[in-house]
């Protein structure tokens, strides 16, 4: 459900495409177009592979290079602007690219998670405690790279 950070990927594939339209994506579709993101910031944020590689399956490191990996999964899918988390990005971006059975889950989590990252001054931890608050709302759509 992490919609967020499946959001986040939406954005890259947008720009990796180089496409100025692209219709909703198959779930399998969207989990691939993360690849990329995934190894740039697990590499930046020094993490191995078996540390993210069960994320979407809700397994979260309370660590901080952990949750700076969160947030720049969050980075390059542009749902960080400044150090501000932006949900409606994420709204956006599930609209335009997830699966249609997909679309009401996910924004359902993303507005429920969003009075979380309020709390946080740090945007690693505003991002962590984000995509978490999504997992643990709906795994089952929940995504992340």
């Amino acid at each position: 459900m992490l919609y967020s950070s499946s959001i986040f990927l939406l954005s890259f594939i947008l720009i990796v495409l180089n496409s100025s339209f692209i219709s909703a994506m198959t779930r399998e579709q969207v989990k691939s177009s993360g690849k990329m993101i995934k190894k740039t910031c697990s590499v930046k944020n020094n993490l191995s592979e078996d540390q993210v590689k069960d994320v979407d399956k809700g397994n979260f490191i309370e660590d901080k290079n952990f949750m700076c990996y969160v947030a720049c999964v969050y980075k390059m899918g542009q749902t960080i602007k400044g150090n501000t988390i932006n949900h409606d990005m994420m709204l956006k971006q599930v609209e335009m690219m997830f699966p249609t059975e997909m679309k009401a889950p996910v924004k359902a989590a993303i507005e429920h998670c969003r009075p979380v990252a309020k709390k946080y001054k740090d945007v690693c931890e505003a991002a962590y405690w984000t995509a978490k608050c999504t997992y643990e709302f709906d795994p089952a759509n929940f995504m992340f790279p």
